[in-house]
């Protein structure tokens, strides 16, 4: 299986809202497998299948130490919550910036699993921020959007560069060749 590519920001396909997944069958392991192998490749955390361009609503994490503890949700729901938490995160997404975010401590989730039956489980630590930071981005939300307008700018000018800097990087070896 080769790896998927990421979508990043500001990719309009990010802010799409995700569909409920319906039918639990081998398309859904093999995305899920996909997934969890990139986010491994990529050095994260957790994906989303918006940031795949897949619509629907699944996410993979894996916030184990070791890296060998993979989990995978289907239409998850936050149900409950408490506490205020302030978390330095990143995003697959978008790449090379990290920012604090404020989240919930604490949060009661609601899924599936990739069978289709339900789970429920709490979290709290990394494993919360981690699962809030995914649901996000099957309503269409990145991390960004929790930072004040004159960060996002800042923000927004250092990936203008970065993508500018990409493409005289490009075109360079283009005319190498």
């Amino acid at each position: 299986m080769e790896k998927l590519k990421i979508l990043e920001f500001p990719d309009k396909r990010l802010r799409r809202l995700s569909e409920a997944v319906t039918v639990f069958d081998q398309n859904l392991k093999t995305l899920s497998t996909g997934m969890l192998m990139t986010m491994y490749e990529e050095r994260g955390v957790g994906l989303a299948a918006p940031q795949v361009n897949q619509p629907i609503r699944l996410i993979v994490m894996d916030i184990s130490e070791n890296r060998d503890q993979p989990m995978v949700f289907v239409n998850p729901v936050v149900s409950s919550y408490a506490g205020r938490v302030e978390s330095n995160e990143g995003c697959l997404s978008v790449p090379d910036i990290k920012t604090d975010i404020k989240r919930h401590e604490s949060i009661k989730l609601d899924a599936q699993d990739i069978e289709g039956n339900a789970i429920s489980l709490e979290a709290d630590g990394l494993f919360s921020i981690c699962v809030q930071h995914e649901i996000d981005h099957l309503d269409g939300k990145l991390f960004i959007d929790y930072i004040s307008d004159i960060k996002l700018q800042r923000i927004r000018k250092k990936i203008a560069k970065q993508n500018k800097a990409e493409r005289i990087e490009r075109q360079k070896n283009t005319r190498l060749i």
